[in-house]
């Protein structure tokens, strides 16, 4: 793709970054619910594909999990499934299924304490 072909990215969310505590779990939960692939760079930070943005996960440092962060919503097909493909890989559920204009949607923590959210417009 030539330069002036390429789409203008300034200004856009380009990259998510999660605090991590645990580099393991991390991987383990978010393969197992997700389908995520994971590339290590260090001990301490991994970078994830398959969520549709680019991201990682930084256990460098002092960083961790705060309320209220930005939240992060996923999309599912099928949220009730979702919902307990997220439970079985190790998260808790922060608050069920619940209807909103547009859809529903489930938020949960993930094994650092990081609260996403999943949703769906059926």
């Amino acid at each position: 793709m030539r330069k002036s072909q390429m789409p203008d990215i300034n200004d856009t969310i380009n990259y998510i970054e999660f605090p991590m505590l645990d580099v393991v779990k991390t991987k383990k939960f978010y393969s197992e619910a997700f389908g995520w692939k994971f590339t290590d760079w260090g001990e301490s930070y991994i970078s994830f594909d398959g969520a549709g943005v680019a991201g990682g996960f930084n256990g460098l440092g002092e960083v961790k999990p705060e309320k209220p962060g930005v939240l992060v919503v996923l999309y599912a097909n099928n949220l009730e499934k979702k919902c307990e493909v997220v439970m079985a890989a190790g998260g808790k559920i922060k608050q069920a299924i619940y209807s909103f204009p547009g859809g529903r949607r489930f938020h949960f923590a993930d094994p650092n304490g990081n609260e996403l959210a999943v949703w769906s417009d059926k």
